[in-house]
């Protein structure tokens, strides 16, 4: 794709998130088109393709690609159908944006880390949008430039006003605290050696059997201790926040300091509802600059190894949960493609 060709895109899977990247292609940023959309719902897909002039609905991944005027996927269906999606890109050496996760397990990450290393360059890039955020991408700046010293402490919040009735508690790990897990590796440029997870009395306003909120700490290869509370049903929003403490100061993000109202009696400002909202900037700066790598030829952002390392540890992360006990992650070297 030369640089001035418009990128004809497949986005796969029309739910919330897919909905809202082809809404995001048609309307927001610039470059791409949707060219096709695919959903097991063939109903559903038809009606996200209405939105988009040209648009061909499919139920099959691999028919969407193989249509004309696809050159790029877009991958926002559920985790266990993104190994099959991913090596059918693979097969027509197309380039892809992958939602988190990368694919449920690490057996199948590794499957897909060694398909892409067979092709001999790199065609993922995993949808991590917080490495898009400008404030994480200011503290990574700040952190990358030395000025505060070594980080030695990373605290985190991730809260949620509810969630679906089928939300457990492994979930917690595999689909909320899976940011953290990034965004720590990301912000520290160190792996996470070991994690334990830690369960107060949960809230009474929590549904059964759901064990919340839980506190998980990590531990890295450089010596740093970060510690995530997730509480998946705070009740009173979306707040995801990080606080790095340094050798000489500390650097604190995500307190949503927009707009501060004072009222008879009360003072404040708004806290986003959803995920959807508070990274909704992120989410178009990500998409846009998955769009202009590939229009270049190049493959940027967050690699199938970064999809790989973040299962590997929500699986530890997992264990931890269930036994209470320090649990070490399992991770292979990292090859030196992703070097």
């Amino acid at each position: 794709m030369t640089q001035q060709g418009t990128l004809g895109v497949a986005v796969i899977g029309t739910g919330k998130m897919g909905a809202d990247h082809v809404r995001r292609i048609n309307e927001v940023i610039s470059g791409a088109r949707v060219a096709a959309v695919v959903d097991i719902d063939e109903a559903r897909a038809k009606a996200v393709a209405d939105t988009a002039d040209g648009c061909q609905a499919f139920t099959d991944p691999a028919a969407a690609m193989a249509a004309p005027g696809v050159d790029a996927v877009l991958i926002a269906s559920p985790g266990p159908a993104h190994e099959a999606a991913l090596l059918s890109a693979f097969e027509r050496d197309l380039p892809v944006l992958c939602e988190k996760p990368l694919t449920p397990d690490s057996a199948s990450a590794l499957r897909v880390l060694e398909a892409e290393q067979k092709l001999g360059h790199r065609r993922v890039q995993v949808g991590f949008m917080r490495r898009y955020d400008t404030e994480f991408m200011k503290l990574k700046a700040l952190l990358a430039g030395g000025e505060l010293g070594r980080p030695l402490l990373l605290h985190c919040r991730h809260r949620n006003a509810s969630v679906h009735s089928y939300f457990t508690n492994e979930m917690m790990i595999t689909d909320s605290v899976v940011h953290e897990m990034d965004q720590s590796r990301w912000l520290l440029e160190q792996e996470i050696t070991a994690v334990t997870v830690l369960k107060p009395t949960p809230s009474s306003l929590s549904p059964e059997p759901l064990s919340d909120p839980q506190l998980v700490v990590f531990e890295t290869t450089g010596g740093a201790i970060v510690d995530v509370e997730i509480f998946a049903t705070c009740g009173f929003g979306y707040q995801v926040q990080a606080e790095a403490v340094c050798e000489r100061g500390t650097a604190r993000v995500g307190d949503a300091h927009g707009m501060l109202v004072n009222r008879p009696g009360t003072w404040g400002g708004e806290i986003a509802p959803d995920f959807v909202a508070r990274f909704e900037e992120a989410y178009d700066r990500e998409v846009q600059a998955w769009v202009d790598a590939t229009r270049r030829g190049e493959v940027e952002g967050p690699s199938v190894w970064d999809g790989y390392a973040a299962t590997a540890v929500s699986e530890a992360g997992v264990r931890a949960q269930a036994t209470g006990e320090r649990t070490a992650v399992e991770m292979i070297e990292r090859p030196a493609f992703y070097s």
